[in-house]
Order: C-alpha cells, then sequence, then structure tokens
C-alpha cells in the first residue's frame, strides 16, 4: 500500500466517522471532532484546513506593465491531530499536508518521495514551566515563520521569511517560560536539531544545528496567543508587546540557506561552512491597531562553495540581511487594512544579487476570524538591478 492510499482510506474512515457523529461534533472551527478514551488516558482533536489562491503578475518598466501571467491553486490543504496520551503533561501534535505546494521539494534525501508530513512532535511538560518536545516541528526561529499560515495577516508570509527562515526540522527542543513580575513573562527556547530540514531520510550531512531564543512578554501574554497571531482580532483593551531574538548556529551546512535552499555540491560530494542566522523581532497590539518588525542576518564561514582543488562550484551561501515592518488596524464588522514594507540587502559581492524592496497593501474580511476569511493583497517588488514586478492576489481560507 503507497502512502497516497494510506492517506485517503485514513481520510474515508474520518470522515465517515465524524458524520456518524454529528451531534458530538465541536464547534465550527474547533476541529472535525474531538475524541476523548473512556478511561481519560489519551485525546484526539483532528482539524483540516484548505487555501485557495489566486495570483496574477506583471513585470513591470518605466513604460509600463508587461509580460502578464495568471495562476489559480490549492495553496494549502491540511491535516492536523493534537491531543494527549496517559496524562495532558504528555502531548503530540501531527500535521499533513496533501497540495501539491506542500509535499513538493522531494529529493534525493527525501527518499524521492512527495513530503506530505509537516509536524510529527511530542511534547512533554516534564517539571513545572519546562517542556521538552521531540520531533519534527518549527524551530524557535523568526516570529513570522513561527506565526501558523491559518493565522497570517496578509495573504502570504514576506520576502524575509523565504529569504532566511529556518523552518522546521528533527530533534529536541527544551522550553521554558518564567515571571518577572505579575505581568511581565519570559520564555526560553533551546534547540538541537539535524540541520537538513523536513522529512529528510537519508541521515544527517555536515553537522547539526542548534538555535536559541529569548522572549519578553512586559505587559502579560496576550489574549488566545495572539503573539503568534497576525492581526489583533481580539481587539486588545490594554497594550500588548512582544518582544523576541533567536541566534542560529549551522555546524558544517551543506545547504545554500542553512537548513533551506539549495544543496551546495562539489566534487567529492557536498561542500561544507559553518552558518550563523540571527533574528530580532517584536509584536505590539492594541485596540485593532497591530504592528510586527523583524530583522534578520546571515553570515557564513566562507559563504563562497568549492571543490576540493580550490575552485568556486557556483553555489553560495545566501548571506546577508532583510528588515520586515508590517501593521495593521481592524475595522467594524471585521474589515482590516494592512501595510508591509520589506527590504532585502544580501551580499551583491558573494550572491551577485542586489537590494529589493517590496511594498503590500492588504484587506482582509474575517468572517468567522482566522478560521473563515476572505484576503486580498497587491505587491509591488522594486528591484534597482533588475526588472521590476506587481503582484495581487485573492485568497480564500476555511479551517474547520
Amino acid at each position: 500500500m503507497n502512502c497516497k492510499t494510506a492517506l485517503t482510506i485514513v481520510s474515508m474512515f474520518v470522515f465517515s466517522y465524524t458524520n456518524a457523529q454529528q451531534t458530538n461534533s465541536p464547534k465550527f472551527g474547533k476541529g472535525l471532532f474531538n475524541l476523548i478514551g473512556k478511561d481519560s488516558t489519551w485525546s484526539m482533536n483532528m482539524g483540516a484546513r484548505v487555501q485557495f489562491l489566486a495570483t496574477a503578475e506583471w513585470d513591470s518598466n518605466k513604460e509600463g506593465l508587461y509580460n502578464p501571467s495568471s495562476s489559480m491553486l490549492v495553496r494549502r490543504a491540511r491535516l492536523k491531530f493534537d491531543g494527549f496520551v496517559l496524562s495532558p503533561k504528555l502531548k503530540y501534535k501531527l500535521e499533513l499536508g496533501l497540495s501539491n505546494k506542500d509535499i513538493s521539494g522531494a529529493s534525493e534525501h527525501t527518499g524521492n518521495a512527495p513530503r506530505y508530513i509537516l509536524d510529527a512532535v511530542v511534547k512533554w511538560n516534564f517539571h513545572q514551566n519546562f517542556e521538552l518536545w521531540f520531533g519534527q516541528t518549527k524551530l524557535p526561529g523568526n516570529r513570522e515563520r513561527v506565526i501558523s499560515s491559518a493565522n497570517m495577516q496578509l495573504v502570504d508570509r514576506s520576502l524575509l521569511n523565504k529569504r532566511f527562515n529556518i523552518d522546521r526540522d528533527m530533534g529536541l527542543q527544551l522550553r521554558h517560560h518564567f515571571n518577572l513580575s505579575d505581568k511581565f513573562i519570559v520564555r526560553e527556547a533551546f534547540s538541537f536539531a539535524q540541520g537538513e530540514g523536513r522529512n529528510v531520510t537519508e541521515g544527517n550531512l555536515g553537522g547539526h544545528q542548534y538555535t536559541a531564543r529569548l522572549e519578553f512578554l512586559p505587559f502579560g501574554n496576550f489574549q488566545s496567543g495572539g503573539d503568534y497571531k497576525g492581526g489583533d482580532l481580539k481587539r486588545e483593551q490594554t497594550p500588548k508587546l512582544a518582544i523576541g531574538t533567536s541566534y542560529d548556529f549551522n555546524n558544517n551546512a551543506v545547504k545554500n540557506r542553512s537548513n533551506q535552499g539549495s544543496y551546495m555540491v562539489n566534487d567529492i560530494g557536498y561542500y561544507e561552512t559553518n552558518i550563523t542566522t540571527i533574528f530580532a523581532d517584536a509584536m505590539f497590539k492594541y485596540k485593532g491597531f497591530s504592528f510586527m518588525g523583524e530583522y534578520a542576518y546571515r553570515d557564513a564561514k566562507d559563504p563562497i562553495a568549492k571543490n576540493s582543488d580550490g575552485t568556486p562550484t557556483g553555489d553560495v551561501v545566501q548571506v546577508g540581511s532583510g528588515l520586515n515592518l508590517q501593521s495593521g488596524y481592524l475595522f467594524a464588522k471585521n474589515w482590516e487594512v494592512t501595510g508591509r514594507y520589506t527590504n532585502i540587502a544580501l551580499d551583491k559581492n558573494i550572491t551577485g544579487k542586489g537590494i529589493e524592496n517590496q511594498y503590500t497593501l492588504g484587506l482582509s474580511k474575517y468572517i468567522v476570524g482566522h478560521k473563515l476569511k476572505v484576503q486580498t493583497d497587491v505587491s509591488y517588488l522594486d528591484i534597482p538591478t533588475d526588472r521590476n514586478q506587481l503582484m495581487y492576489r485573492l485568497q480564500v481560507d476555511i479551517h474547520f
């Protein structure tokens, strides 16, 4: 039985079961079903979500727009399972991606198979405020990446995230939080990972990846975890602020964006170099107003990939920096206007790429919060050394 057949059977079983248990189904947006064992030693909540995306793009110069293109696709289609086993202190999460975008990126290192698994992680609250995570999940990197694609303020994440994020990996994470005062909260996260990205099946290349993150919430927790959700849908009645910073070190990395990007192949196998990525970010919300800012910086010990004789292979580490500033206001009847500015400044002497500036204006209608929404945005990408681009997007999200 191949993976697609297995997924089909599982899906048919789940939907048949939920159809037979309609009277016990949760409220919309809270999952398809919620099971608890008779002896209360386990639970399972299943959710499903889909994003439908339409995009139109044009190249741009002083004479106007030209070279139009368009596409329509299922951007994301996912199933999520979570719950606890034996004790509420031992939780798990499994998330599967079914769309072409979700499962793309197969290579010899993923067994040349679709990458269905997004998250497969166990979380153990073993002592007071300490949690130990084991499995594949998002690393504690930049805030925008950790925010779920289900909870974004605009149609998609920024160019900073596309160029610099460290995404998911397989390994261990230790997380902890404590209070400096009644309201002031500090969170710490430490990660030890394989350093190859998600769904690698052929073993580890190079060294391992080490990540540390520190967060400060001086005015207390946001409502409903709002420091990791786009927009101020809860209309915070008192100012809420979260400030975070992350440091990531990938020892002997073999990809050109740490654990992301392309493998750097040379005449004896793979080129290895130490890659460091630093993030600083903030989230602020108050009475419908929201602001999120991020800065990213990547460097490498020797960013130019070489063969054994010292000749360049043509691959280089994408070193440089990025800045993303994003702000929105939620009006009456849950209409939100959002603006975003993103600057990417890769090292031109090494990467051959210059500065990119992208300006985005978005409009969102939250019908049932982030669970059912329609979002649209228009972006202008300004590249001084290349052709500019105009992009329009329309997306519909539905999350059970």
